[in-house]
């Protein structure tokens, strides 16, 4: 057997163990790493955390429906007292007063329990708010 046969064969066993793996992933009532924060029937508001524990990765979704139909906002409020070692503070000003603007970037971290947890909430809450605006119509 060749060393592409292997690795494909390699490939196929692991990507066959992730299927099994996520066939055993249920919806989870309450969902590990979502929030409800608030319930107003045409808006929904939930705190996603991310996996590893810092609050400041974490981000807001918020889920509304309208006479235009539903819309999902997800944000992320970005706080950082560490400034990349090859920036210097003078030269964040000076960015921030050339540019207006200061170009930062923030992640999230979900499990896999996490992600399907968020996916499952996301169809849930978007189809409740549109039934919630339907109804009242």
């Amino acid at each position: 057997m060749n060393m592409v046969s292997k690795m494909n064969n390699h490939i196929e066993r692991n990507s066959l163990e992730e299927i099994k793996q996520m066939r055993n992933l249920k919806n989870q009532q309450p969902a590990d790493g979502i929030m409800k924060v608030h319930d107003w029937g045409n808006t929904k508001t939930y705190k996603v955390a991310c996996s590893c524990g810092d609050d400041n990765h974490s981000h807001n979704m918020w889920v509304e429906s309208d006479s235009l139909g539903v819309t999902v906002t997800i944000n992320t409020q970005l706080k950082s007292k560490w400034i990349g070692y090859k920036t210097s503070k003078l030269k964040l000003i000076w960015t921030l007063l050339t540019k207006g603007y200061i170009e930062m970037e923030e992640s999230i971290i979900l499990s896999r329990q996490q992600a399907d947890n968020y996916a499952n909430t996301l169809l849930w809450a978007t189809n409740d708010v549109q039934e919630f605006a339907n109804a009242n119509r």
